[in-house]
């Protein structure tokens, strides 16, 4: 029967037989428009059906599945057909068939079955709704759906098959769940490396604490090799080995995320190569290798990079050094390899003592002691103090470019320095040689990220005291022994207990999702936003009990913040591995603007980057400068860093590694005179809040007065919290810490001062223009 021959007949049925013979147009429409969705009938018929949809694993975190946006449909230009077979709908009719489908206890089971919790059932539903009720043409077979409904001619089950078919659409994850937890599985990763697999390698744990000669005799090993590869947590340290490797008259390059070294004038490569962990080639045969600090492939942000160096190196010898927290980890994980792991123990050189007495001053310090502390704000402040006292101190924390930290090892390291005191943080941990006598713990307390990615502020752990006061006494160094003790006398007790606490075993090693896998996954779900992928993809993967998925904040942190830039996913993909620190706004800025310069496929010039950090740069006057200066460095790796992953947009590498050489002496001379800063930004910051006062304490006086009159009986309270606008308060000591910390700037105060004096006048205007008609208990304005 043909499709106008059907709609005539249909048309010329009388309105009460049309929804009688539905299904009779319906199998006269399937001939050609295709299959409906399957009539499911009664709901307790099918759901057994069901059953094998909601599936064996674990239930999904359904609050990450973001729903998208189907959009009603518009007028039809064949005109609305189901309403040429059947009938017009009315609108309030299928409102109410549309809320008992809802309310209907069996539909809300069998949405479960197929992955449908109350809250995306619910969302689901909403969407439905809409698209129904707003759309000027429905499909032709959900139409005569409803109008069999409203005739009593099917049964409201029967919405299921559509309102299944739209939850789809708008939660396209519920069609693939299956694709997903096979393409998110990360059980048995030592079946992602076959070339390592392919041959028996020897795994050599060297284990002991800190100053024990552990890695020197990895490196030795690694020396007299053929072929090597060394891997370690630190550029410093790749950038040691480097070093020492060729003056030995061994030839080694050098692989970081934002260097390449190559020994050969000619470019070929070496047949050793020092590296970070993250750099290393697990494709390349090697005949020794060494994998250094293994215990940080507990990390939770990095630790994925040693557990693919560990379980994807093809080198006939791994050398894997660290503690013996380790061992046990490591040995299982080799189990599930075939190898076995011979372990040599190693114990320290020097002797190393917890003092019974802590240092209570800073006018007890000695050549040779180092002041650790866990902030920057610290730092200054005892830098501040020492230069006080007449002495002279380096200064070494995290975010200091390696040049200058090397610049300041040596010259606390130099005997005929007048520097004899170091603070620092635990940046000292590894990857600088010290010569320091005595380690003194300023803190105990130590901000950290843990592995949900909430910031947490604990007492340090046994295994970072132990990496920390093991600095004291090395081997290498002229102090034989080494001292460990606390800048307070409370804390004392608190780091002997640390330290005689046994070291937790570790328990399971980091793993990471790789770009291809991710790709699969957005092919699956090519509306998803690549943050959101990976929340999915987090959340679905599946791993054994001796690894975990490392935090992907960072990632998801750059995914969200160039989300709005058209780039290809595996493009995206790059520049959000690129290491950045989200803590510094220019240099997150930085990212986004790389990225929307290679959208639109403009080269980032030597040029234009000169004018977009607007090189040359001053020496720093103040505290904030430096920092200013620490951030346009990051910059400059930031731009290294993407160079060697898109050659042709990043061009002028070695231009700008001269540049950034440039930038790490002015800096070096920054932290030289860092005494001279910090007292800079003291005074300025001392000026700025004088001349607040000054400026203002007579304006401010009238206004303090008028709040304490106001502020009897209920808002009594109120003029306490009044008070320290005052010269005298707690203003003062409010702005010294903003200022401290960066978050405020002199113009910033005065902007704030202008911005107050003016909302002040502006107060006082309206309260003489109401006169008495202002109650005394209002609230102030301000």
């Amino acid at each position: 029967m043909s499709l106008p021959r059907c709609a005539l007949l249909w048309a010329r049925l009388p309105a009460g037989r049309q929804a009688g013979h539905g299904a009779a147009v319906c199998s006269a429409l399937r001939a050609h428009t295709g299959p409906f969705p399957r009539a499911l009938g009664r709901v307790p018929a099918i759901a057994c059906a069901s059953s094998s949809a909601s599936g064996g694993s674990k239930a999904p975190n359904t609050s990450l599945f973001v729903p998208l946006t189907v959009k009603p449909q518009g007028p039809s230009s064949d005109g609305d057909v189901g309403a040429e077979l059947t009938r017009p709908l009315d609108k309030n009719e299928v409102k109410k068939i549309l809320d008992k489908f809802y309310k209907r206890k069996e539909i809300q089971k069998l949405s479960a079955d197929y992955g449908l919790d109350a809250r995306l059932f619910h969302q689901a539903f909403i969407s439905f709704r809409n698209y129904i009720m707003q759309s000027h043409s429905l499909d032709v077979d959900i139409h005569i759906i409803l109008n069999d409904i409203c005739f009593s001619a099917a049964h409201v089950d029967d919405l299921f098959p559509f309102f299944l078919r739209h939850a789809k659409q708008i939660f396209p994850v519920l069609e693939c769940k299956d694709d997903l937890r096979k393409i998110s599985d990360l059980r048995i990763p030592p079946n992602w490396y076959p070339e390592a697999r392919a041959i028996h390698r020897k795994i050599i744990f060297h284990s002991g604490p800190t100053n024990s000669g552990k890695t020197y005799h990895a490196i030795q090993k690694y020396l007299s090799a053929k072929s090597g590869v060394y891997c370690g947590p630190l550029k410093l340290l790749a950038h040691e080995i480097f070093e020492k490797s060729n003056a030995a008259g061994v030839p080694c390059d050098l692989v970081t995320g934002e260097e390449r070294v190559t020994v050969d004038p000619d470019g070929k490569q070496a047949a050793h190569v020092a590296c970070t962990v993250e750099m290393c080639s697990v494709t390349t045969p090697y005949e020794v290798a060494v994998i250094d600090e293994i215990q940080m492939i507990k990390d939770p942000a990095r630790g994925w990079a040693w557990t693919r160096a560990l379980l994807g190196l093809c080198a006939e010898e791994i050398h894997l050094c660290g503690e013996s927290a380790a061992i046990d980890l490591v040995t299982e994980l080799m189990y599930t390899t075939g190898e076995d792991v011979e372990v040599r123990t190693y114990k320290r050189l020097t002797p190393i003592s917890v003092l019974d007495h802590a240092l209570e001053s800073l006018d007890n310090l000695r050549p040779g002691d180092c002041v650790v502390c866990f902030s920057k704000n610290d730092i200054y402040s005892v830098s501040r103090q020492i230069e006080i006292r007449g002495l002279e101190s380096a200064v070494i924390y995290g975010s200091l470019p390696p040049g200058t930290k090397l610049a300041q090892a040596k010259k606390f390291n130099d005997p005929d320095d007048p520097c004899k005191i170091l603070v620092a943080t635990d940046a000292i941990g590894m990857g600088l040689n010290l010569s320091i006598r005595r380690i003194i713990f300023y803190s105990l307390m130590k901000p950290s990220i843990n592995e949900k990615g909430e910031k947490e502020i604990e007492p340090i752990t046994t295994s970072q005291a132990l990496q920390i006061a093991g600095r004291a006494g090395r081997f290498s160094s002229k102090f034989k022994e080494g001292e460990v003790t606390t800048m307070n006398r409370e804390d004392l007790s608190l780091l002997k207990e640390i330290l005689n606490r046994p070291v937790d075993p570790i328990k399971a090693a980091g793993l990471h999702p790789t770009a291809e896998q991710i790709e699969m996954f957005a092919y699956h779900l090519p509306d998803t936003t690549l943050s959101n992928l990976i929340d999915i993809f987090v959340d679905f993967s599946q791993v054994d009990g001796q690894y975990f998925v490392c935090n992907m904040d960072d990632f998801k942190f750059s995914a969200e913040l160039i989300q709005h830039i058209p780039l290809s996913l595996r493009v995206r993909y790059v520049f959000c591995t690129a290491p950045i620190n989200k803590k510094q706004p220019f240099v997150c800025s930085s990212l986004l603007q790389f990225a929307r310069q290679y959208s639109r496929n403009e080269p980032l010039t030597f040029s234009w980057l000169r004018r977009y950090i607007k090189w040359p740069l001053l020496p720093p006057k103040n505290i904030k400068d430096l920092m200013d200066l620490e951030a346009v460095h990051d910059v400059l790796d930031l731009y290294l860093w993407l160079s060697y992953r898109f050659l042709d947009m990043f061009p002028d590498a070695s231009l700008v590694r001269d540049l950034q050489k440039e930038l790490d002496g002015i800096i070096q001379d920054g932290v030289h005179n860092i005494t001279k800063l910090i007292k800079i930004s003291e005074t300025h910051k001392l000026l700025n809040l004088q001349n607040l006062s000054a400026e203002s304490q007579s304006r401010l006086s009238g206004a303090a007065k008028s709040q304490s009159k106001r502020g009897r009986g209920p808002r009594a309270m109120g003029s306490k919290a009044a008070e320290p606008l005052g010269p005298d308060a707690e203003e003062k000591s409010l702005a010294s810490r903003l200022v401290q910390q960066g978050l405020l700037t002199a113009d910033m105060l005065k902007q704030l001062e202008r911005e107050w004096m003016t909302q002040q006048t502006e107060q006082e205007t309206g309260t003489s223009l109401k006169g008495t008609r202002r109650k005394k208990k209002e609230p102030d304005s301000d």
